[in-house]
This record gives structure tokens, sequence and C-alpha cells, in this order.
């Protein structure tokens, strides 16, 4: 029998990947577009992932409960984004704890996620999202946006 905490959170997982279901139907049928052409997907990262996606510049894309990733495992490395635009690549993470975190957000933001990802800068070291992500996948924790925490 299941303990109350742990049913507590598989209801909100259930609630939450209803609530991003339209984003999640849409990554699903872009994976599925990626099938005939070299995609393979498996289950990973909280996510239905479809690995070696032919398009896109490369790395990954969370779209509610899917990840599109261009590469072979979401064990790879990434460089943080904050580390990236100060043109370094000392400060890396594995990419599936970046994009798990964006999983997470989507559970809590569904369909309000892509709006409010791209009202904080879309794909930039300052977009908050990205700097959540980048923190959870460095420590295991602060996957939510809000609010930023003090710099330092």
């Amino acid at each position: 029998m299941p303990t109350v905490p742990r049913l507590v959170a598989w209801l909100g997982a259930a609630l939450g990947a209803a609530w991003a279901s339209p984003v999640t139907l849409a990554g699903l049928l872009a994976g599925l577009a990626g099938m005939p052409f070299g995609a393979r997907v498996r289950w990973s990262d909280a996510a239905l992932v479809f690995h070696r996606y032919p398009w896109g510049p490369g790395g990954a894309l969370t779209l509610g409960n899917v990840i599109l990733h261009t590469g072979i495992s979401l064990d790879e490395p990434a460089v943080t984004y904050a580390c990236r635009a100060r043109g370094g690549r000392d400060q890396q993470v594995r990419l599936g704890d970046h994009e798990r975190a964006h999983v997470l957000q989507y559970l809590a933001l569904g369909p309000l996620f892509l709006p409010l990802y791209f009202a904080c800068g879309g794909i930039s070291h300052r977009n908050r999202f990205e700097q959540a992500a980048d923190r959870y996948a460095l420590t295991g924790r602060g996957w939510w946006p809000w609010p930023r925490p003090p710099a330092g």
C-alpha cells in the first residue's frame, strides 16, 4: 500500500501531466514524425524521450512530458547557460537533469509554460527558466523559476 506522501506525489504528477497534455501531444506528434528518420523512443527523466531526433540545432527540447533530443543519451554533459554566456566550458551538467527540470516546470505551469518562457527571454542565460533548470541540474533542487535566488 503506498504511503500518503507517495500517493499525493503520484496524484500531483498525474494532474500535472493532464494539465501539460496539450503541449505533450504536440511533442509526441513531433517525436513520432521523427521516427521514420531515425528517432528512437524510450522513457527517461520523467518524460518520453525521442533520441536521435533528426531536426534542430542539437541538444534537447522539452515539450510537456516529451523530450526531443538530437543525441543518443541524456547522460551526455551540457555546459550551463551562464557558463556558455561568459565563454566558458567548465561548468557542465547532465543534460537529462536539466531537461527534467523543464518537465517539472511544465507539470506545474501546463500550457502557460511556453508563453511565460518566451516572456522571460526565450533561449538565453538570462531566462529564469533556464537558470532554474541549470540550478536543478547542478544541485537537484530549485527547478521552480520564481523567485529568482539572490546572486552570490
